[in-house]
Order: C-alpha cells, then structure tokens, then sequence
C-alpha cells in the first residue's frame, strides 16, 4: 500500500512538472534566467517577511500570500523599469541589489522577533523553502498547490501562443496591435506567481535549475516548438516522479536529485555537441 505523504507527494510533482514543463520554454525563448533568479530571491525576502508577519500574528499561512505579493511587486517594478528605457539586465540588477539587502534586514528582524517566541515551529518552514520538502506537504498545502496551479496553468495555456510571439518578435505583436507591455508584465507575473506556488515542495536553492533546464534541454533537442514542448513537459514530468521515488528509496532530498539529474542531462547533450 503506498503510503499517504508518497501519494501527496506524487501528486503534488504532478502539478509542479506540468507548471514548469510549459513555463521553462518561455523563460528560455525570451531569455528570463537571469530574471527569474532575481525573482526567486524576492521569493526569499518575501518568505522572511510572511515568517515575521506569521510569527507577530501566531498564523504561517501569511508567508506564502505574503511571499506571493512581494514577488509580484518586483516583477512588476522590473517590467516598469524596462519600459521606462533601462535594459533588462540592469533593471533585474537594480531591484534584485534592493531586494537582497532588504532580505538581510529582514532575518535580522525575524531572528529577533523569533527570540520572543522560542517554542514557535518556524525552523521547519526556513528549511523547506531553503531546500524543499515534498514529502512534507499537507493535505490544505497540496489543495492550495493544485488548485492555485489549475488557475495558473490555464491562464498560461490561454496566453501561451501570445508570449511565443512576444518572445520571437515583439514588434510583430505591436504592429498588430498586440499591447507588448501588458503580455510582459503578465508573463512576469506568472513566472513570480509560480515560482511562489512551488517554492516549498522545489526548494528555492534549486528553484532557478528545475525552471530554467527542462527548456534549456529541450531546445537543444529540437528546434519545433511543438517538440520543444514536449519534450520539456515529459522531462520535467519524468525527472520529478523519478527523484520523488530515489528520494523514498534513498533518503536522499528530491530537489537535490532532479537538479543532479537535470545536469547530468544537459551535461551529456553537451559533451556530445
């Protein structure tokens, strides 16, 4: 009989492999890595903050609305700053500099106020949104994932064709009267919204590799997109169930394998290159 945190957990890379299995293509056809490694700090910050609201008000469930809400906002002041006429790579410089030194200030206030509230279970929560921990995800925690993630995956299959667009030539989207600014920033905002969907079950130490490498593979694989999709989605589906089943066998972290595993992939396309 599979146990019930096995089944939680299956289910849950279920829906994480089919999130980053459509996004990953995007981030490499519009070329977000170094985006989204920005984003996946304000991640970070916004987890400290959501621990220290969650601590002041005794209610944890405030660090993935608070984690959620800090990385849209960055999302959205890095999309303001590019169309202000700064290059991307210097508007993601700019906000992920403020950004981190933010999340320093913000452990030196969460490690105090956790000094007045020494039996709170906060240590758990620091540590799966460092390094991820599938088989520790809830019955609610698994609702939210499944049901946040139906939304999220629905809104990207709608719009998936416009942002292929905008990836490959955005002044074709502009000369058919396509709004480039609104696509972006909506594409922004689902990379931040998913990235805090999943943090918790990927780890945000390997977040950037399990996002960025299914797509980085597939493209080298084929240059269709309809393959590259594919391929990206079986990948990502495949190497997920896969380290979820070596992690129950071994005792080893899933994240830490899929991320192995992922490089040892686009390693060998590589080498054989």
């Amino acid at each position: 009989m599979i146990p019930e945190y096995l089944l939680r957990a299956l289910l849950a890379s279920l829906m994480v492999s089919v999130l980053l299995g459509l996004l990953s293509p995007l981030i490499n056809a519009k070329g977000l890595a170094f985006l989204t490694h920005a984003l996946f700090h304000s991640l970070l910050f916004g987890a400290v903050l959501g621990m220290i609201l969650g601590l002041v008000f005794e209610n944890l469930s405030l660090v993935m609305l608070t984690a959620l809400f800090v990385t849209i906002a960055v999302v959205l002041l890095i999309a303001h700053l590019e169309q202000l006429g700064f290059s991307p790579d210097s508007a993601v410089g700019i906000v992920a500099s403020f950004v981190a030194g933010l999340t320093v200030l913000g452990f030196g206030i969460l490690y105090r106020v956790m000094a007045t509230r020494p039996y709170f279970p906060l240590g758990e929560s620091i540590v799966s949104y460092l390094t991820g921990d599938i088989f520790l995800i809830g019955l609610g925690d698994l609702k939210v994932l499944v049901l946040g993630g139906a939304l999220l995956f629905f809104t990207m299959l709608l719009l998936y064709r416009d942002f292929l667009y905008l990836s490959f030539d955005p002044e074709g989207v502009e000369s058919y009267g396509g709004n480039v600014r609104a696509y972006l920033m909506i594409l922004y905002v689902l990379v931040g919204a998913i990235g805090s969907l999943i943090v918790q079950t990927v780890g945000l130490i390997t977040l950037q590799v399990v996002a960025v490498l299914p797509g980085a593979i597939a493209l080298m694989v084929s240059s269709d997109l309809r393959k590259v999709l594919g391929v990206s989605l079986f990948l990502t589906l495949g190497v997920q169930l896969s380290s979820v089943l070596l992690a129950y066998v071994t005792d080893i972290p899933p994240s830490g394998l899929a991320t192995l595993i992922l490089g040892a992939i686009y390693g060998v396309l590589l080498f054989r290159r």
